[in-house]
């Protein structure tokens, strides 16, 4: 049974496509079959994977219109082993052709049923707003992930996210739950960081994943690249974060694959 995962959270800035791209390059090198969709019309997480967002076609925002088949619109990386359904700015004008469509909520999980069985992970990356596209990656998942840094701000922020995840919950998709809080960015030696970390714990308890993922000058510039950190700099610190965080989020359903396991794997 495959597991959909959304990456989401309104603020930018915080790691969401960071986050998406080089967890989907983590599981692939498990030997997971992984999908990567990308729901941002900025297309990030297209050209963070190698792929054109300029020349991909068909997209994500076909697919979402009905105007193509998801497996038409799927394209295989060049070097990560893991798949992408593509986005550009074209799924701008795409959010508001959705407003006019029946059951407009439902065309991502619709989408999606189709190809489900084909992988065990599809993650879903996220524009960093509560809009119509954030809310089909949330009916169409099974969990949230929250990339989010460990600063006063990010908690208002968290606040407004969750309420918006148990509205979803109660309408639409009952079987929607929080996979797991992520701190990105996260610096040991500031105060703030480690206060904001001490609440997340306190309010979330083990929902919030032991893996942190440090600032890393390798993590910054692997995007630039077209690739994820493993392929750029697989011995960086941001590399063996990600990683740590595909082994504890497999270990977290019972796929008996830890980090540990991983960081071998990897060697």
């Amino acid at each position: 049974m495959s597991r959909i995962i959304v990456v989401a959270n309104q603020k930018g800035g915080v790691g969401k496509t960071t986050t998406s791209v080089n967890l989907a390059a983590s599981l692939a090198l498990t030997k997971r079959r992984v999908l990567l969709v990308d729901m941002d019309p900025q297309g990030n997480a297209t050209m963070g994977s190698g792929v054109d967002k300029y020349k991909a076609t068909p997209t994500v925002c076909e697919v979402l219109l009905g105007e193509a088949s998801v497996r038409d619109a799927i394209h295989a990386t060049t070097t990560d082993n893991y798949s992408v359904l593509p986005a550009n700015a074209d799924l701008t004008a795409a959010e508001i052709d959705l407003m006019e469509l029946p059951d407009r909520q439902l065309r991502l999980r619709q989408a999606l049923a189709e190809v489900r069985e084909d992988f065990d992970y599809i993650l879903i990356d996220c524009p960093p707003s509560l809009n119509m596209l954030t809310i089909n990656s949330l009916v169409a998942a099974d969990g949230v992930l929250i990339p989010m840094q460990c600063e006063y701000y990010a908690l208002e922020g968290l606040s407004a996210l969750m309420s918006t995840v148990d509205r979803v919950r109660s309408q639409i998709n009952p079987d929607l739950e929080l996979e797991g809080l992520l701190r990105t960015m996260f610096d040991p030696r500031n105060r703030l960081a480690n206060d904001v970390s001490a609440q997340l714990h306190e309010h979330f308890g083990e929902k919030v994943f032991r893996t942190v993922i440090p600032r890393n000058v390798r993590l910054a510039e692997a995007p630039s690249h077209g690739l994820p950190i493993l392929s750029y700099d697989r011995t960086s610190r941001g590399a063996v974060a990600h990683l740590a965080l595909a082994g504890e989020l497999l270990r977290r359903h019972g796929a008996g694959f830890g980090s540990n396991d991983v960081a071998q794997e990897m060697l």
